[in-house]
């Protein structure tokens, strides 16, 4: 049978009441007896840099201790149904760490899904670090570090060393088809560490990953700074989940070019950061410039559930917008829907080049998407340095005009069934005559950015169908917690 390995460097002395087996000049630490052969039972410890091939079974307790690296091109495959706690002991933040040519092969099912989770008995958000997948894909930033050059980035946080584990991207010989593995039917849960301001380590974190990556039917819960975050890459993610997340659901930066269809979110009125929360928050770069490739992800059939279950409601004053897009971003947004938010679409053009210039050439599109229950439905924010001449009018024209996307004044205009009791959150929408039309039947394909074979053709706007297969993904394999 496999055996369950940790390598390190940093295991040279014995761990209180754990014994150590050496074999092969492999270390095995086992916590609380057992042969490390594979026997269910077990709890073990995982730490350091981990360099060959790794299975964790099932029925086994995984502890991550510090930053665990899977490196030179190693796979750790994780299977369905374990548990894997992140610990957190003063400074030594846990984090799962996969260096480049490294893979992760976690797929869960429905009905044993894969956790990711902390390792405190009363677990709070940000307990631990979190999942980073560094990828070989193209990227927009340039490392002047060890190991670096144009199209590398050093990942925020805090991980990179002297191996360079941090890094991502392809330099000058970018694999845009690059696989870093599959990561499926998984929870992340009270994850995310701040190394430094605006320097933080995210529940997941996909840098320059490939579009031959899966990431799929992931739900990530209290992630204390943002739930995913994309920098640079090509990958494309379908059936995501972001509960009670602090910052921001979404955020792509760096030349992010992937797809993603089928996303759930669920933010409570109380829990929002000092940097001002967003569902999307999308950065070409963090100067707004015109470096390439550029950001233009696009998403389709998104459900963001704001901190306002009424127009009067206020919650937490560091809500800012569903969708703020701004320095020279080019995110597109399909079949959507948008509610309770202080501000549904923010067009911020504040910072660098304007980013209504991408209006201009279409190449940022929001289109058949539903504005509901927002008191401010549409934003723009012009550039005090290079002004376009758009004005606030300009853009509201642009959001209304002939792009499919409509505006209700109220929560319950858009009629889904439960949306913000979080306790046991329901955001499918009202079949038939009882549900709003423009949601129900409103979605459309025939755009050329939401035409490929990735998106699957479906008649309903937002992530839940009223009814149908398309109803029930986001079912079974999560959890929505009070806490």
């Amino acid at each position: 049978m496999k055996k369950f390995l940790v390598y390190s460097a940093l295991l040279l002395t014995v761990v209180t009441g754990c014994r150590k087996i050496e074999e092969d000049g492999e270390v095995i630490v086992i916590n609380g007896g057992g042969n490390g052969r594979g026997a269910s039972g077990q709890s073990i410890t995982i730490q350091g840099r981990i360099d060959k091939d790794t299975v964790l079974r099932k029925g086994n307790d995984y502890i991550l201790k510090g930053l665990v690296y899977i490196a030179n091109n190693a796979t750790i495959t994780i299977e369905p149904g374990v548990t894997v706690k992140g610990a957190y002991t003063g400074s030594d933040v846990a984090a799962l760490i996969i260096t480049r040519g490294a893979k992760i092969n976690a797929v869960g099912t429905q009905d044993a899904p894969i956790i990711f989770t902390s390792a405190s008995p009363t677990p709070r958000s940000g307990d631990w670090g979190g999942i980073v997948i560094c990828g070989k894909a193209s990227i927009n930033t340039t490392f002047a570090g060890t190991g670096g050059g144009a199209g590398i980035y050093e990942v925020e946080g805090g991980i990179n060393n002297s191996f360079g584990d941090g890094l991502a991207g392809g330099g000058a010989t970018p694999n845009d088809d690059d696989s870093s593995g599959a990561l499926k039917y998984a929870r992340i849960e009270y994850a995310g560490y701040a190394y430094q301001p605006d320097k933080e380590i995210n529940s997941l974190t996909l840098a320059a990953v490939g579009r031959k990556t899966v990431v799929e039917n992931i739900q990530v819960l209290y992630a204390k700074d943002d739930a995913f975050e994309w920098f640079g890459g090509t990958v494309n993610c379908k059936y995501l989940v972001a509960y009670k997340t602090q910052d921001d659901d979404f955020d792509t930066d760096n030349g992010y070019r992937g797809n993603v269809q089928f996303g759930l979110i669920i933010r409570d009125s109380l829990i929002a950061d000092i940097s001002r929360s967003e569902s999307f928050e999308s950065d070409n770069n963090s100067s707004g410039t015109a470096a390439t490739p550029k950001t233009s992800a696009v998403f389709s059939n998104i459900t963001s559930i704001g901190p306002r279950a009424g127009l009067s409601n206020q919650g937490n004053l560091l809500f800012l917008a569903a969708v703020q897009i701004r320095r020279n971003s080019s995110i597109s947004i399909f079949n959507s829907v948008f509610i309770g938010w202080p501000t549904g679409i923010l067009i911020d053009a504040a910072t660098g080049t304007p980013t209504d210039h991408n209006i201009s050439d279409n190449s940022l599109r929001i289109q058949n998407t539903v504005i509901a229950g927002c008191n401010t439905p549409v934003a723009y924010t012009t550039s005090p340095a290079v002004p376009t001449g758009a004005t606030q009018a300009s853009i509201n024209a642009w959001f209304t005009g002939s792009a499919g996307n409509t505006i209700v004044a109220n929560v319950t205009d858009a009629k889904l069934i439960q949306p913000f009791n979080y306790a046991a959150p329901d955001a499918t929408p009202f079949a038939g005559t009882s549900g709003y039309a423009p949601i129900v039947s409103g979605a459309a394909f025939t755009d050329s950015k939401v035409s490929g074979s990735f998106f699957t053709k479906v008649t309903f706007r937002g992530a839940i169908a009223p009814a149908g297969s398309e109803s029930t993904w986001w079912k079974g394999w999560t959890r929505f917690p009070l806490q």
